[in-house]
């Protein structure tokens, strides 16, 4: 990547034709404008180039882990002013959906961090124990970097049983900038799918374009006003297209340029990182 900045199938014609549609980008944030703790030292300007041109942002993620208020802590504390309303999480997302298709569930057993659970107990819903005769509404996985065995075990128990099963997201990682694989939802899944021959039901985060439709149904936005910018082709870029958006694929987290150039389709932007992506924006008006 040493030259490396961006690369489109699209004529330069047709990009800055997409560029200058853009009123509104939905921000993918680990791997995107922050690697674990650390927050880009691109993010703040690149957020301030937004302001100053009148497109509006949100923070997308499919990390469940932590609740509304601890997002929005996290970028605060990163030096970036955000409010509730700015923040849309699988976890949101996943209350949304069961209020809207199973409006009598109530019970839920979740794989999920006690941040995320506390989520849930905000929004009315109480979390069965591990426990055979505490028999749920509806199973729930999530990422779980509190995840016992016993709890997993659980889990599958309930998937073998034929209650309704949601998944929060299908992310195999997370990103990290630590010397480490963190095991995401997505694995989780399939460990009790190898356990039970189970799928969940709906996977409710990127891919899904809910998230972002959500977002235009906020703002009033059309499909292709909005850009989607994350560092997964099957989530972030893949929920681009599956909404009509402009993905924007950044090479900042997961996905590697060798990736980004073979797959099929290919990303409508693969940049750097956000910064160039600006960069694309201004040149654009």
């Amino acid at each position: 990547m040493q030259n490396f900045t961006y690369h489109s199938p699209m004529t330069a014609e047709e990009l800055a034709a997409a560029c200058r549609k853009i009123r509104h980008v939905a921000l993918d944030m680990d791997g995107t404008i922050y690697l674990g703790s650390n927050l880009f030292p691109f993010t703040r300007d690149f957020l301030s180039t937004l302001r100053n041109n009148g497109i509006g942002y949100s923070f997308l993620t499919n990390n469940p882990t932590r609740s509304l208020d601890d997002y929005v802590a996290k970028l605060r504390k990163m030096g970036i002013e955000a409010e509730r309303s700015e923040v849309y999480t699988t976890a949101v997302a996943t209350i949304d959906y069961i209020r809207e298709h199973y409006p009598d569930a109530r019970r839920l057993f979740v794989l999920g961090t006690p941040s995320m659970t506390a989520e849930f107990e905000a929004a009315g819903f109480e979390m069965c124990a591990d426990d055979p005769a505490d028999r749920p509404d509806l199973l729930v996985v999530a990422f779980d970097t509190t995840l016992t065995y016993p709890r997993l075990c659980r889990a599958a128990w309930w998937a073998s049983q034929g209650l309704p099963y949601i998944a929060t997201n299908p992310d195999r990682v997370c990103p990290t900038d630590q010397e480490v694989v963190l095991v995401d939802c997505g694995s989780i899944c399939t460990c009790i799918e190898h356990a039970t021959g189970r799928t969940p039901d709906i996977v409710i985060g990127k891919p899904n374009p809910d998230m972002l439709r959500g977002i235009m149904s906020h703002y009033g936005l059309q499909a292709d006003e909005i850009a989607m910018c994350g560092d997964r082709i099957y989530t972030d870029v893949a929920m681009a297209r599956n909404a009509g958006a402009l993905g924007v694929l950044v090479l900042s987290g997961e996905t590697t340029l060798e990736t980004a150039m073979n797959s099929d389709p290919q990303p409508p932007v693969t940049a750097l990182n956000i910064s160039v992506f600006a960069d694309l924006l201004l040149k654009a008006k």
